[in-house]
């Protein structure tokens, strides 16, 4: 893929199980929802945790790269942006981005990833139903 795919929003108010003792949002925590958006994302698009354990196929973070640019506090509404970004092979690249009410991205994460057969324990070329669900036509 050499273009980049549909932008998926996924839109959260941040809650007091969010935040810190700092009166922001935890670091941990940008990464437990930037994974709730990315499920919301392929469930949304055919491929639920259901599809993960009946094709024995699943998506796999090899990497992060994040970025903390702005504090995200206590009852904020943000939208998490996702994007797949490029996926070449097995490999694919996929950006997400925490976006404050302001319009400003606050964070910014890049994923890299690859479908993995829970059969031979390997990374595999995804399939079409995988492609589509990551919004990759």
């Amino acid at each position: 893929m050499r273009e980049k795919s549909k932008e998926f929003a996924f839109p959260l108010m941040i809650r007091e199980s969010h935040i810190d003792t700092l009166g922001h949002m935890n670091n941990a925590t940008y990464l437990e929802i930037f994974e709730d958006a990315r499920w919301d994302l392929i469930t949304k698009n055919g491929y639920s945790l259901a599809e993960v354990h009946r094709l024995k196929k699943s998506p796999i973070i090899l990497e992060i790269n994040i970025k903390f640019l702005k504090e995200v506090k206590n009852r904020d509404n943000v939208i998490i942006k996702t994007q797949c970004i490029e996926y070449e092979g097995k490999i694919g690249k996929l950006r997400q981005a925490l976006v404050n009410s302001a319009g400003e991205e606050a964070c910014v994460a890049q994923f890299t990833f690859g479908f993995f057969d829970m059969v031979t324990r390997k990374l595999i070329l995804p399939t079409p139903e995988w492609l589509k669900a990551i919004g990759v036509n």
